[in-house]
């Protein structure tokens, strides 16, 4: 086990190095300013294509938009969106909230760029459409090689951000307020899993499109209670928040100093582990969408970032810096769980179990998603995605188990891995985003 962490320190170290930092900036800047600056110059549109069309009955009769970005949302938030906000400011410190921030905004172009991608070079066949960096990688940029390499990657980083982490997370808070064995917690979460599963894609995402908004509304509401119940400590917060990002004097000078500081690092590596932009792993549920169009389903990739990001990782970083429970020494869902119960009492604890845990099992079923769309890419033979699925409910069981104070490392080297390729097709495929974007804007123009 020291051989394989010092592994995934060197590589992690190589893939998350002030070179991947850069990249991932600018992608998402290199997009913003060849799109126009599209969130900026069209924001009213992205709403009405996105939220607004929710008011609007759908007779798709497929997959929809919605039930698309509510299982993209749900592969990032809870475990992503709210521990991973707290691991972040324990290991990179308060000034990682705003580079969070600072990433997402640029993240929200890789994202529309990566999803109107991804439905522009999907396939179709009797069994539906199929999309992803993979596709797009074939497709688009003629390399089936490096299209297999990122089904591969995701494949394997299923089994780490999307299931070992979770299952880990929900043993570990339901633990916290019953005393469970937490093999009994596996079997119980791999048995009801298993039977989602059976529904198949549909499954998933229909019980996605149920649980996700609400839940996202009720661990929202009691943010919000807590941070007005600590609001005379918001001044304070903003101003370490900002002392701590621009701290750079543990650091060598110059550009890479400023890439490699710790509070960037964590910010943007977290973020990234949360919101998904430029892993690529999001579109490939986008792709899936019915008779969608690349551009509006791409809003919807803006919305997600900014939803993810910029709503629920800020309010969860500004319960956890207004509470004081920092100086502690908690990580992780324990911290969180103590602002919870610190404001409501007992009870908020318990709202937060609720939350974390109906985040997680969504995001369980999301990866799960992805892995298995990677699959069906792959192979054509029906028995690889029956052993993937026994070896993806047996590591939920063991997941519940283990201790994991590593696995957040080795979860970023796989997010790490997975964004190279994905990075790849959105920059040498930029001006395929920004053609199709042009021509929708003039066909909006034209009604």
């Amino acid at each position: 086990m020291d051989k394989l962490m010092r592994l995934n320190t060197a590589l992690n170290h190589l893939v998350w190095g002030k070179y991947m930092i850069f990249l991932l900036l600018f992608c998402g800047f290199w997009l913003f300013i060849r799109t126009g600056f599209l969130p900026l110059r069209h924001g009213i549109l992205i709403m009405k294509k996105t939220i607004g069309s929710l008011f609007h009955k759908d007779e798709k009769k497929g997959i929809t938009p919605f039930q698309a970005v509510s299982t993209a949302l749900a592969g990032t938030l809870g475990v992503g969106s709210v521990i991973g906000v707290t691991t972040a400011i324990t290991l990179g410190g308060p000034g990682a909230i705003l580079w969070m921030c600072v990433s997402a905004f640029f993240g929200m172009m890789s994202k529309y760029g990566e999803v109107v991608l991804a439905i522009h070079y999907r396939n179709h066949s009797d069994e539906g459409y199929l999309g992803g960096p993979m596709t797009t990688l074939e497709n688009g940029m003629h390399s089936k090689v490096l299209g297999v390499i990122f089904a591969l990657l995701c494949i394997f980083a299923s089994f780490g951000i999307g299931n070992v982490t979770p299952a880990n997370t929900i043993a570990a808070t339901i633990q916290t307020y019953i005393h469970v064995p937490p093999l009994i917690i596996g079997m119980i979460l791999a048995l009801g899993i298993g039977m989602i599963l059976i529904g198949k894609s549909k499954g998933i995402m229909k019980f996605n499109e149920i649980i996700v908004p609400f839940v996202s509304v009720l661990y929202l509401g009691a943010c919000i209670y807590l941070i007005i119940l600590h609001a005379d400590q918001l001044g304070h917060v903003f101003e370490i928040v900002l002392k701590d990002a621009f701290d750079l004097s543990s650091v060598s000078g110059g550009i890479g100093g400023f890439l490699t500081s710790r509070a960037i690092h964590y910010g943007i590596s977290r973020g990234v582990f949360s919101n998904e932009a430029g892993m690529g792993s999001s579109p490939i549920s986008h792709a899936s969408v019915d008779d969608a169009n690349a551009v509006e389903q791409g809003f919807w990739g803006i919305f997600e970032v900014f939803f993810d990001t910029m709503v629920v990782c800020v309010l969860t970083a500004l319960v956890v810096l207004s509470s004081g429970l920092l100086s502690d020494g908690m990580d992780g869902a324990a911290l969180t769980i103590a602002c919870f119960e610190q404001g409501f009492g007992k009870a908020g604890g318990i709202i937060f179990a609720f939350s974390i845990i109906a985040f997680a099992i969504p995001s369980i079923l999301g990866w799960y998603y992805y892995a298995s769309e990677c699959i069906r890419y792959l192979f054509t033979s029906k028995w690889v995605i029956h052993i993937y699925n026994g070896i993806f409910l047996i590591l939920l069981v063991q997941g519940c188990c283990m201790q994991l104070s590593n696995v957040w490392e080795i979860a970023d080297t796989l997010n790490g891995c997975m964004a190279i390729p994905n990075l790849i097709s959105l920059l040498f495929l930029t001006e395929t985003v920004v053609k199709l974007t042009k021509e929708y804007l003039k066909e909006i123009r034209s009604d």
